[in-house]
């Protein structure tokens, strides 16, 4: 019964760490090639990431999810914007709120940032049970939370 629990052992969560970090670093180093041909960064990909997968979000809503300051997302908006892969429209319900958006432009940008992580990904998740790549994101949900 102990033994159940030894992956709570501070050792184990250091190493947990260590391999969160070594995962974010792979994965994320597959696109950094795209990025600085385009002059842009990790800040600029992660909210790429974020509005693809949840279009129309409002500004408040990037703020809360990235953890950055609305300076810092600011600066990154005006870049992706200057650069066509993003719009700004008011909100529906609030039109003092900004809602963010791809560009067709973004959208492609976006699938080659995708497709260049997707490789090592899906190698991963094939190498896996259903049952581990469902834990394993259920994990991931709970550590974001």
């Amino acid at each position: 019964m102990l033994k159940d629990f030894l992956y709570l052992k501070e050792k184990n969560l250091k190493n947990v760490i260590e391999l969160l970090l070594k995962s974010y670093t792979s994965s994320f180093s597959d696109s950094e090639q795209t990025l600085k041909r385009n002059s842009l960064g990790k800040a600029h990909h992660r909210l790429i990431i974020l509005v693809d997968n949840n279009s129309g979000l409002r500004v408040s809503e990037i703020l809360n999810s990235l953890k950055i300051t609305k300076q810092s997302l600011n600066r990154v908006i005006q870049d992706l914007v200057k650069k066509g892969l993003i719009s700004q429209k008011k909100g529906i319900k609030d039109g003092r709120e900004k809602e963010i958006y791809l560009t067709t432009k973004g959208t492609e940008f976006s699938n080659n940032l995708f497709n260049s992580q997707k490789a090592r990904i899906l190698s991963a998740f094939k190498k896996s049970s259903p049952d581990e790549v469902l834990y394993f994101k259920n994990v991931l949900k709970r550590i974001i939370q």
